[in-house]
């Protein structure tokens, strides 16, 4: 159920107020949109309440500007609340201008957005499946992860699938079977397939590496199908692409977030700001209570943090100068936050300026360091009552 407002007159008087019911259906929704024609409306509020403002934002956003506004923000005083009450008071917030928009990117970006974000729900299931895998094998008293490292490797799907035919595996089979590193463990190899896997464990192992293959073949179409719709967007993405840490599906999955109009955002602190990667800003009292991050776009931020996880062991760079100096201060969870929170401001820069990112290097981040903390130093000294002078070299 919709409850609709309409408000009318000067802005200098108390507007008429009209307030109608309707129904969340197509119909009643075109219906809503006659009405409002009808009424001449020039602009449309309302509030984003999970995604059941999308039905509505889609029929009424060809012929009306329409501002989906965060609840956070259009509080009412105490008292009484009903939806009619709510329709009126944005209605009336509507009128006076004090409405902050919320960004709504153009349709090609939210159907972009909607691939990215099934594609990392897709991939997070196979992460899922991986662990239940893992876990049978752990049951079956298999100690294959105590010697690989990746359980869905080549050479550990390898012994798993050869495991589900056979209780042994002789140490030629398995010598067989492995490649790289791995041929320096045979040993240790025989002794962790060596279990009790019998055949309830054969049932699961078979049903978990089924979805696995099923969740690889989705993960394929969908990038295949991202693929395409980023050629309309090749030139955004290379020039993301020019900043460490950031390759193709980052790119795609960055765009999908934050579009490639960057004038949606006054500057990168407001990008920021709306993506919650930046400090937060919490003081009563010239008591700083809080400095932690606010609540955002939480696939944009996953998207970041491992970007900045790649970007921080790129050895020589000024991401990496960046997050170490951070991490041996702060621990490296902040680190890899306040390295993630620079990167979406270079991205920001350069979509703006439409310039790739240049990379200062390593040793100009470790001057700068040092040369505030000289500065620091220096003003600390001073307010105690000495005198600094440089020597002579």
């Amino acid at each position: 159920m919709i409850k609709a407002c309409v408000a009318k007159g000067p802005l200098n008087k108390p507007p008429k107020i009209e307030i109608r019911t309707y129904s969340t259906m197509t119909s009643d929704l075109l219906k809503l949109s006659e009405w409002l024609k009808e009424n001449k409306v020039q602009a449309v509020a309302m509030e984003s309440t999970g995604v059941y403002w999308k039905p509505i934002f889609n029929i009424l956003e060809a012929d009306f500007p329409v501002s989906i506004a965060n609840p956070k923000y259009l509080k009412k005083v105490p008292g009484k609340k009903t939806d009619v009450s709510d329709s009126e008071w944005i209605a009336t917030l509507l009128r006076c201008g004090l409405i902050p928009k919320s960004f709504i990117p153009p349709m090609a970006i939210r159907e972009l957005r909607d691939l990215n974000r099934t594609r990392r729900k897709m991939v997070e299931h196979m992460a899922s499946e991986k662990n239940r895998l893992q876990k049978v094998l752990e049951d079956a008293n298999i100690k294959l992860t105590s010697v690989v490292s990746k359980v869905d490797g080549v050479s550990s799907m390898n012994m798993i699938q050869a495991l589900l035919t056979q209780d042994e595996i002789s140490r030629e089979d398995i010598a067989a079977m492995v490649h790289g590193k791995l041929k320096n463990k045979i040993e240790l190899l025989v002794q962790a397939l060596h279990g009790r896997l019998t055949d309830h464990h054969r049932y699961l192992l078979r049903l978990h590496l089924k979805q696995i293959a099923f969740l690889a073949d989705q993960i394929k179409e969908l990038d295949d199908v991202i693929q395409k719709k980023m050629k309309a967007f090749k030139k955004e993405s290379d020039l993301i692409k020019t900043v460490p840490g950031i390759g193709d599906t980052t790119s795609s999955a960055i765009i999908a977030e934050i579009g490639t109009d960057m004038s949606q955002f006054p500057d990168e602190a407001h990008l920021s700001s709306w993506a919650g990667i930046c400090p937060g800003n919490n003081e009563s009292a010239g008591v700083k209570k809080s400095g932690k991050i606010r609540k955002g776009d939480k696939f944009l931020k996953a998207t970041l943090c491992e970007a900045a996880w790649s970007a921080s062991k790129k050895k020589g760079s000024a991401y990496s100068a960046y997050y170490n100096n951070i991490a041996k201060r702060r621990g490296k969870k902040r680190a890899l936050v306040a390295l993630a929170h620079r990167m979406l401001m270079d991205i920001y820069r350069t979509l703006k300026t439409g310039e790739p990112y240049v990379d200062e290097g390593a040793e100009a981040v470790f001057e700068r360091n040092s040369s505030g903390r000289q500065k620091s130093a220096i003003r600390f000294l001073e307010k105690a009552g000495y005198a600094v002078t440089k020597a002579s070299a």
